[in-house]
């Protein structure tokens, strides 16, 4: 197949474009910037792979390059867990919003239209609650993160109208050699790791290779289509969370880090680990996805082993 990729060079887009090249398929990667792109894909190890240049929130040539593609994967976005000045918080809704509109619009204008678009979305979209269980069919939340993520959402639904399969997946934290887990292995390093805030706050999370292979499936399983929590079954308080990276760092974990220090270092996009939410991937459960990291520990062994 030939499947068109935005957010090809971050966490999980660099990931799952190894992963279909691996497989043979073609692939076209929509970046900002180029150069970058070509240090992450050398054409040495991907020569089934074309970069394009594009600007995502703005129409232009780049949107011819989507007629003949297979499949669109969308995962473009400005980084959430960073302080939330005005123009910040400007730049996390233009970037989803705008720019999955400009990806519809561009397979809108396709003489030949993919079959399926993969959008992201995020677990942001239920707000957040310490007693709450959502799933799929779960109402939205109300604060300045589940906004953005129902008119993300509300753009890539427009593609339903173009014959197109719809698949959003509503992505929970994402767990990786780097990303937020990153930022809390450092302190663990230098024996000051503990839980954050309360530690009472639920943690949503994925293993990155279970995300790509959700992503996968998502392209491949034509009966698939709506949303879909990208979430491990097993949820974790903050607090066990911090205990068991500890025991898999072989360091303790009872410096708890004060909430006034993320809000320091964070502002408003403190509230992505101070408050949290217990999402459950029923409908994905539903479709025979085989996680191989169901659970915490052997997920965290695998990342940092």
């Amino acid at each position: 197949m030939k499947i068109a990729i935005t957010g090809a060079t971050g966490l999980v887009g660099s990931r799952l474009v190894a992963k279909l090249n691996q497989e043979g398929h073609q692939i076209l990667v929509l970046t900002r910037n180029p150069n970058k792109a070509q240090k992450v894909f050398p054409a040495s190890a991907y020569s089934q792979l074309e970069i394009v240049q594009y600007t995502p929130q703005e129409s232009g040539e780049w949107q011819k390059s989507i007629s003949g593609c297979d499949g669109v994967v969308n995962l473009a976005g400005e980084p959430i867990a960073e302080r939330w000045s005005p123009q910040q918080k400007q730049a996390i809704m233009s970037s989803r919003q705008i720019g999955t509109a400009k990806l519809v619009e561009a397979i809108a204008t396709a003489e030949q239209k993919p079959q399926v678009l993969v959008s992201g979305s995020a677990i942001g979209y239920y707000g957040t609650s310490e007693t709450a269980a959502f799933v799929e069919d779960s109402p939205a939340g109300n604060d300045f993160l589940a906004q953005v993520c129902q008119a993300w959402e509300a753009e890539a639904q427009k593609v339903t109208e173009l014959g197109v399969r719809l698949v959003i997946l509503r992505v929970g934290i994402v767990l990786a050699n780097g990303g937020a887990l990153g930022k809390m292995i450092g302190p663990f390093k230098m024996f000051a790791g503990g839980p954050i805030g309360s530690g009472r706050q639920w943690f949503s999370w994925i293993h990155r290779d279970d995300l790509v292979n959700l992503i996968v499936q998502a392209i491949n399983q034509i009966d698939m289509s709506g949303v879909y929590n990208a979430t491990s079954p097993h949820s974790v308080r903050m607090n066990k969370l911090c205990q068991t990276l500890g025991e898999v760092m072989n360091r303790p974990s009872w410096l708890p880090v004060p909430d006034f220090v993320l809000e320091v270092l964070l502002g408003d996009g403190a509230i992505v680990v101070l408050e949290g939410q217990q999402v459950l991937p029923q409908k994905t459960q539903s479709t025979g996805f085989n996680y191989q990291y169901a659970d915490l520990k052997p997920a965290l062994v695998e990342i940092i082993k």
